[in-house]
């Protein structure tokens, strides 16, 4: 924590956990404006649905590759000018999406756009550690992930709008713009966080060794596996929304808001009762609760798919309890992954971040397109997604059963 962290920030809490909740939604915010415009965008481009596909996993596999190196540079050099970089060249990126003439030139540019963005939710992550005490970091972290859920409810419905009453174009200028105000924004605003003697040498040697003493920890890599699959469960049903909500439930690319509404509820109101609870309960029980909720409700979501014909009024109701319990447990987890080697809690985040980005990728472009046919399979990968996670959380329990026993003191 940084010893002047007091004097860094005179604003409320509120706004600070706003102005890095925006940093993070950046991210979904790529994702989920432009979904309900792939028809659109395959029609103009002359691009087959796999080519489609292949925009999302060259963001995703940009910003897991892109994600190993933001919270180690950051280290070195200080939150906010990785920030800042990574701002300006998302606004680049966007604009390039915008101009582009061919599906080659809009794979090369998502990808660019997934380079950059991980900068935002990586930073924001070691921005609230070096700020806050424990139990203090997870109320902060809690309503990031609050504010953080308004993202993917707004932007299909942006998305949507922006479609009906111009082009898949706006969708990009609109981001464009978006880039430039969160740049101003942060500018202006965003502190820097990282103590000149908390900072880590910025060496090849020095930094292998922390990647290193990372990738070699187990609880580490058990940690990040345990936050960052589960959240697939859910995930792979926003990357196969067309299919999901236009072909099996028969809603228009306008509606698909009601489907990201539904999912973002239950993040919020899981975030919110995890920081209600912070400091009251042990990160263990917090943990074990979530994975409680996504395993009884991913079981029940399998059995109705098996059973019924998916239908609206009814096959959008689960996904919105599993991202319930997993936004009640992914502010702790995401804490015990920082606090684990507290010297270099940006390398940790982005190696978190990279974990977790690299399954999104692999859920984009494997997973996603092989069972989004089948409300069936959908509905057993995710729950195959939660399986991952609560496998390595429970293993992990098992052979470090002391770690997640003390309650998050300030």
């Amino acid at each position: 924590m940084n010893p002047d962290a007091q004097s860094l920030w005179r604003l409320p809490q509120w706004a600070f956990a706003v102005l890095l909740a925006v940093l993070g939604m950046l991210g979904p915010f790529s994702i989920d404006t432009y979904l309900p415009a792939f028809s659109g965008i395959a029609a103009s481009l002359g691009a087959t649905p796999l080519q489609m596909q292949q925009t999302l996993s060259a963001y995703l596999f940009g910003f897991a590759f892109m994600a190993l190196f933001h919270g180690a540079i950051s280290d070195s050099f200080g939150r906010r000018p990785v920030v800042l970089w990574g701002l300006a060249v998302f606004t680049v990126a966007s604009a390039g999406c915008a101009l582009s003439q061919s599906i080659g030139q809009l794979i090369f540019f998502r990808g660019l756009q997934g380079l950059s963005t991980g900068a935002g939710i990586v930073i924001a992550r070691a921005v609230v550690r070096d700020m806050y005490a424990p139990h203090q970091a997870q109320k902060v972290m809690s309503q990031i992930t609050i504010y953080f859920g308004v993202a993917p409810a707004i932007a299909p419905l942006m998305g949507g709008w922006l479609l009906l009453h111009s082009s898949w174009h706006a969708i990009f200028w609109f981001l464009t713009a978006v880039g430039v105000a969160l740049w101003l924004a942060n500018y202006r605003l965003l502190p820097e966080t990282l103590h000149l003697n908390q900072r880590q040498r910025f060496h090849p040697r020095n930094l292998l060794a922390g990647y290193w003493q990372l990738g070699a920890d187990p609880r580490f890599l058990l940690l990040a596996l345990a936050s960052g699959v589960p959240f697939n469960g859910v995930f792979l049903y926003v990357l196969s929304a067309p299919v999901f909500l236009g072909e099996h439930l028969h809603l228009l690319p306008q509606q698909f808001f009601w489907f990201f509404l539904v999912v973002i509820v239950g993040i919020m109101a899981g975030a919110w009762v995890s920081g209600r609870v912070a400091g009251q309960r042990t990160p263990k029980r917090q943990i074990r609760d979530g994975f409680v909720i996504m395993l009884c409700i991913g079981v029940l979501n399998l059995l109705a798919n098996v059973l019924f014909t998916a239908h609206v009024a009814w096959a959008l109701l689960p996904l919105g309890v599993f991202a319930f319990g997993w936004a009640m447990m992914v502010p702790v987890v995401t804490l015990l992954v920082l606090d684990l080697h507290p010297a270099r809690r940006g390398m940790a985040s982005s190696l978190q971040m990279f974990i977790g980005s690299t399954a999104n990728g692999i859920v984009a472009g494997l997973v996603s397109p092989w069972v989004m046919h089948s409300t069936v399979a959908l509905a057993g990968a995710s729950l195959c997604m939660m399986g991952v996670g609560l496998g390595a959380w429970m293993f992990l329990r098992r052979r470090w059963p002391q770690i997640g026993n003390a309650v998050l003191q300030l």
